[in-house]
């Protein structure tokens, strides 16, 4: 053995053995093992990989695969037919700003670009990145099936994804309808509400006067959004709130565009909020939708999808809501119609989840499924427990979210992802579009009206984006119904497909995985997309199979810097886990993570003092190996796999300590406790083996049974090992005198069962 452990050197070359071997797959696995008389279930196992984005290198959070391969090789060990299947996500939304910002570098954006030849170029820098990701998970040492391998925009992923949508129309869970959306005209898309969230920020609050029809009162409603009073449909009191009982049931003025505006009574109104009057904006507001909805309102639109105010909108028409907004406080000063302004007003802003910039509440045509029907059944197998929980409070969670959740808006105005199968009639529908020509001049407008001057293979071969009114006409259809439809441009919520990941990975619905694998064993998630991912694939899965999609769900937490902080790149505390592999091993970054934090908590620290600790440990089991070598070939002795017999007092305690390991480490495997198995191995193996039980074979002068059990228990702990070390504990096993009857391999021994 060299004198010391080269992680850099022997881990490439470990990953290629195991590749060239086919351990990782289950059918060549468990004819090596046959081959080998190594035990074999009649069980299988079935880890899945949540896909990682196909356009970036990994960041640390990835590094926490290491629990789902964890899982993956100690059930391979216990002779499980074992697939662990992996895939990489095309991320939609988050791989087109990726590559926006690519096109911002070089000048240019998206609106340069018809939307085919936008969808092409990224998907081109997508597959130039497809193998980093992959490369790199090799790197950290991942076990799984690389010939499965999954791309969540290969054409069976899209066939599967069409006929769920399909499906789901026809049996009315999918539906077309003006829907009130979280709208980035940054990023020219919709959001779910899991996708935005909230920042404070201290904004102007402008208190502005209604006059009352026929009258001089006035009524003062406080708004920090004076440019939408244009969309105004109703000023709102609460019906037991004296000051306005007297108002209720008449009209108001609107100060900006002198339009008669219904004084509506509606509990809703809070009367100590503000001035106890709202304004009602369906079209922009949340809540004021649903009032609008439930007093017959008008919803008008006046901001348009690039951000700028519509016609509709009148002196400020044209410009962007900021500049909106200081003419419209301009305009009101001019007219007498402002009160007062609060400049120190603290309000709660709805922004992005990506890049933290403003969210329009908007009024859009948008796909979206119904919701409440798959999320009881969701509740009812979960409740029984046919999906479990590593930790009760994620069981809690999923159940509580189910029960409060909405329908589920799918369109995503984007062009990377997969385009949503329906088709409008031209001659039915007055549809809008923008497209770009052959001179690559931008022109929109209705397509009748351009039809006047370009054909409409024109239009269709530079569209940009396609709007059709609420009520359109449209067919479902996986390929064009006709010459005279034109497709939806709007893309699928990239949770839609990857809802529907354990059943595309393993060839739903007839392919042979599916038959034997479905439903999976366990999969590993963040806490932060239990909504997002873990709670749709149940849903989905239960839809189209009547079975869950996974028997357990390990939710890990987020990895944060050694105080605890969560990881960015401003302020440069992120971690590169490629780096820390170069530098320390992918063992002791495995370790670092399952080990030294705890996977279970909500948050894992994780530093760099951490990671190099346990590289301390990968060089201490080399120098072990090397020892017991040394003194194994100068006595004659080779390692069976049979249990030494043996009187002495030490020998007998430590293979009662090593056998009651093995026994704890299985057992808090197979109840995740990751964190224990593992701490149990290192102090025996640092301690019990190294410090005390190695020490005393030194002095011994019945050398021979005394090497035996010390190969035989260091054997042991490098199986036991091998789950969170698989790199030199393989090294290690490729070096130690064996019997034939060993497996050349230790990914392939059988794992203790003492």
């Amino acid at each position: 053995m060299d004198k010391t452990y080269d992680h850099k050197r022997l881990e490439p070359q470990i990953y290629e053995k195991w590749e060239e071997a086919g351990v990782f797959s289950p059918d060549k696995s468990v004819e090596l093992r046959k081959k080998a008389n190594l035990r074999v279930k009649n069980e299988t196992f079935c880890v899945l990989m949540p896909p990682p984005n196909a356009n970036a290198p990994l960041h640390c959070g990835h590094a926490t695969y290491a629990i789902q391969d964890l899982m993956a090789r100690f059930k391979r060990m216990q002779g499980y037919k074992t697939l662990y299947v992996p895939g990489t996500d095309h991320a939609g939304f988050e791989t087109q700003v990726v590559y926006e910002r690519r096109l911002k570098e070089q000048g240019k954006s998206r609106f340069d670009f018809d939307r085919e030849t936008l969808y092409n170029d990224i998907l081109n820098f997508v597959k130039q990145n497809s193998d980093i990701a992959i490369n790199q998970l090799k790197k950290l040492g991942m076990s799984a099936d690389w010939s499965r391998n999954l791309f969540m925009l290969d054409d069976f992923v899209v066939e599967t994804t069409y006929n769920t949508f399909i499906k789901m129309h026809n049996e009315g869970f999918i539906c077309r309808d003006d829907y009130m959306v979280n709208y980035s005209p940054l990023h020219g898309t919709t959001f779910s509400n899991l996708e935005t969230t909230h920042i404070e920020k201290t904004s102007p609050l402008f208190y502005v006067k209604y006059k009352i029809k026929d009258s001089n009162d006035l009524i003062t409603i406080a708004t920090t959004r004076p440019e939408t009073i244009y969309a105004d449909s109703a000023i709102a009191v609460n019906p037991k709130d004296p000051r306005y009982k007297e108002y209720a049931g008449k009209v108001a003025i609107n100060p900006l565009n002198n339009k008669e505006m219904k004084i509506i009574a509606d509990e809703y109104v809070g009367i100590e909020f503000g001035t106890g009057a709202l304004k009602i904006t369906p079209a922009h507001d949340f809540n004021d939708y649903e009032i609008g909805k439930k007093h017959n309102l008008e919803a008008t639109s006046v901001i348009d999808l690039d951000g700028k105010m519509t016609k509709d909108a009148l002196d400020v028409a044209g410009m962007t809501v900021e500049e909106a907004r200081k003419k419209s406080v301009e305009i009101l000063k001019e007219k007498g119609a402002l009160e007062k302004t609060d400049e120190t007003y603290k309000n709660s802003v709805l922004v992005d989840y990506k890049d933290k910039k403003p969210i329009e509440p908007m009024l859009l045509p948008n796909w979206f499924v119904k919701m409440e029907g798959l999320s009881k059944v969701a509740i009812q197998v979960i409740e029984k427990g046919e999906v479990k929980f590593n930790l009760p409070t994620w069981k809690k969670e999923i159940l509580r979210w189910l029960s409060e959740i909405r329908d589920w808006p799918i369109s995503r105005q984007t062009v990377f992802g997969i385009r949503i199968p329906a088709w409008y009639d031209i001659h039915s529908n007055d549809l809008f579009v923008v497209f770009i020509d052959s001179k690559n001049i931008s022109h929109e407008g209705s397509v009748r009206e351009l039809l006047r001057e370009f054909s409409l293979d024109e239009i269709k071969s530079g569209l940009q984006k396609i709007i059709a009114p609420k009520d359109a006409k449209y067919v479902i259809s996986k390929a064009s119904p006709g010459e005279d439809f034109i497709q939806e441009t709007d893309t699928f919520d990239t949770w839609f497909s990857s809802g529907q990941w354990p059943l595309t990975t393993l060839g739903y619905p007839n392919g042979c995985d599916f038959k034997e694998y479905f439903p999976t064993d366990f999969i590993d998630s963040m806490w932060d997309i239990i909504f997002f991912w873990i709670a749709r694939m149940i849903m989905f899965s239960l839809y189209l199979t009547g079975q869950v999609p996974f028997k357990s769900v390990y939710i890990h937490g987020r990895i944060t810097d050694e105080r605890g902080q969560k990881m960015s790149k401003s302020k440069g505390n992120a971690i590169d886990p490629i780096e820390y592999v170069e530098k320390y091993g992918a063992d002791a970054l495995r370790m670092g993570i399952l080990v030294g934090g705890n996977t279970a908590a909500k948050d894992i620290s994780l530093g760099e003092s951490k990671v190099a600790g346990y590289r301390n440990f990968s060089n201490k089991i080399w120098n072990m190996a090397r020892f017991i070598n040394l003194l194994i070939e100068d006595n004659s002795v080779v390692y069976t796999g049979e249990k030494p017999e043996s009187t002495n007092s030490d020998d007998v305690d430590i293979l009662n300590k090593v056998g009651i390991l093995a026994k704890s480490v299985t057992k808090n495997l197979d109840k995740l406790r990751f964190k224990d198995a593992g701490d149990e191995i290192y102090h025996f193996v640092w301690h019990e083996l190294a410090d005390k039980y190695l020490e005393r074979v030194k002095t011994r002068e019945d050398k021979k049974i005394a090497l035996e059990t010390l190969i035989y228990v260091f054997a042991l702990c490098l199986k036991l090992l091998h789950p969170f070390m698989p790199f030199v504990t393989e090294a290690v096993w490729g070096q130690i005198q064996k019997s034939p009857e060993e497996p050349d391999l230790l990914v392939l021994s059988n794992w203790p069962e003492e």
